[in-house]
């Protein structure tokens, strides 16, 4: 069973999942700045940044989605994948200083010097059409994700967490925070509402900052490992090097290096040796079949490097 080498058939449907959420994030937003300024609770001011933190996500991801998909040029031999998790790292950073600085910020000023809760019916409603239009979002990226899971055969908790469509995980863990962040605003209402005291909404900010923390911290995790440099999963390097030895004449895989590039991208580069009796047509034969059982077997593989490199045995007999 293979972990994800890729993410989706095209940017076509990241694109409508990313911007399914953007809209409905920038509506939830501008209805909780309203119902929070009405109620005068903090925790629904906490989740309109949230929402609003969201939206500016949204909008990095779209960027990232348009750029990366730019060919390759004469200044940029292989491409411009990787510029999707520059713009995606950005994003992350956008959640935690929009919406959990600010919720942590609002929490604290709450429990210090207190509120007075003002009419939280609008807030009430205001919630309950966030969490329709948030579900709605959750089940787009939801139904992306599985379907590409099932489609490369694995978990999809595993799918989630290795997969290089950082825009799809982004929705995905937003729209679940933003769900979660929505029971906690209620709670919070709720409590000062029975009670009249305004530190349930204060905790209710509080949490919702842990929860934006925690989003910010995976998500910016996840983005900066693509940055580096990550391989494709072990078991697919393994299949990558059976599938090289069995081209004829191929001895050995000396050494072999994965780099993914992109959700539908990735270059694979090897040292191989080749037979000693191995004619200078039967290698350039052997790397063209080579290349073509990889890019058959794995449609992932866009660059594929074969250095001819003899074994240590035809080294030291050449010495």
């Amino acid at each position: 069973m293979s972990e994800p080498v890729h993410t989706a058939a095209g940017n076509g449907e990241s694109l409508f999942t990313v911007v399914v959420a953007a809209l409905a994030n920038l509506c939830i937003a501008l209805a909780k700045v309203v119902a929070g300024l009405i109620s005068g609770s903090s925790a629904m001011l906490s989740e309109a940044a949230h929402s609003l933190a969201d939206t500016v996500t949204e909008v990095l991801l779209l960027t990232s989605l348009k750029r990366s998909a730019r060919p390759a040029d004469d200044e940029h031999p292989l491409g411009h994948g990787p510029e999707r998790w520059i713009w995606a790292l950005l994003a992350a950073v956008a959640t935690f200083v929009g919406g959990a600085v600010f919720s942590l910020y609002d929490g604290i000023h709450t429990l210090i010097d207190g509120e007075d809760p003002g009419d939280p019916l609008v807030s009430y409603v205001v919630l309950v059409v966030a969490f329709l239009l948030e579900g709605y979002s959750l089940r787009t990226g939801l139904k992306q994700a599985r379907g590409e899971a099932a489609r490369v055969k694995v978990p999809f908790g595993r799918f989630l967490r290795r997969t290089p469509d950082t825009a799809v995980k982004a929705v995905v863990l937003e729209d679940s925070t933003a769900l979660m962040g929505l029971l906690l605003a209620a709670v919070g209402l709720l409590g000062g509402q029975l009670t009249g005291s305004g530190v349930w909404d204060g905790i209710a900010s509080l949490c919702i900052s842990a929860l934006l923390l925690y989003v910010a911290c995976v998500l910016g995790r996840s983005n900066a490992e693509f940055l580096i440099g990550r391989a494709l999963p072990r078991d697919v390097r393994e299949r990558i090097r059976v599938e090289l030895l069995h081209v004829e004449h191929i001895e050995a895989v000396l050494e072999l290096t994965t780099l993914v590039q992109g959700p539908r991208e990735a270059l694979v580069a090897a040292k191989v040796d080749f037979r000693g009796t191995a004619t200078a047509a039967d290698i350039v034969w052997a790397c063209e079949r080579a290349e073509a059982r990889l890019r058959e077997s794995f449609p992932v593989i866009r660059r594929l490097y074969l250095d001819p490199t003899p074994g240590l045995g035809q080294a030291v007999g050449r010495g």
